[in-house]
């Protein structure tokens, strides 16, 4: 895996050792970001972010901190390898272990606010719909702020959300990109 763009673009996104993730694709990973346009000066946060790929990714595009949230330690101290052969002081980030479905009242409690939130948990156990919830829920995304979820296309994200509308579904084969935006 490599950064696409950005000013890292390029640099190789190293992989934890011993531990079974399913990381975004390359071109994948590009399309999100073209459909998110410019990402300069926003606070990013990146749930189940096994390499960090999307928060780094973020960052070389001029995203001003990212937030890395993943409960395996190897996936967190292969966070940190990443973010530390870019050279990244720790103003730019910060790396959290823990469970990704129950860091909202923590995050919402520190009253942080995300301009972007990707969600790239494991297909098939509904955690994408329950992250997504808990977004509606918790008052953690800034106004007209987006979620991007990347997620398997058999996976039902609809729910009764009150203050997120559906921006754009894409699929590319067997997954799906689905990004929602926080209505004023």
């Amino acid at each position: 895996m490599r950064v696409i763009g950005g000013e890292y673009g390029s640099r190789i996104i190293n992989m934890p050792k011993g531990v079974d993730i399913r990381p975004t694709q390359d071109r994948v990973r590009e399309a999100i970001f073209n459909m998110l346009g410019d990402v300069t000066g926003k606070n990013v946060l990146d749930l189940f972010a096994g390499t960090g790929a999307f928060g780094i990714e973020a960052i070389s595009r001029g995203a001003r901190h990212a937030s890395f949230i993943d409960i395996n330690f190897k996936c967190i101290q292969t966070i940190r390898s990443n973010v530390d052969s870019l050279g990244l002081q720790g103003i730019y980030y910060d790396i959290i272990k823990g469970n990704a479905i129950s860091i909202f009242p923590r995050l919402a409690k520190a009253e942080e606010k995300f301009d972007l939130i990707f969600i790239d948990p494991p297909y098939h156990r509904g955690l994408a719909k329950k992250c997504l919830i808990n977004v509606d829920s918790y008052d953690i995304l800034t106004q007209s702020g987006l979620v991007v979820i990347e997620h398997s296309k058999k996976d039902d994200l609809v729910s009764d959300l009150t203050t997120l509308i559906l921006e754009k579904d894409r699929r590319y084969g067997d997954t799906a990109v689905t990004i929602f935006k926080k209505i004023v």
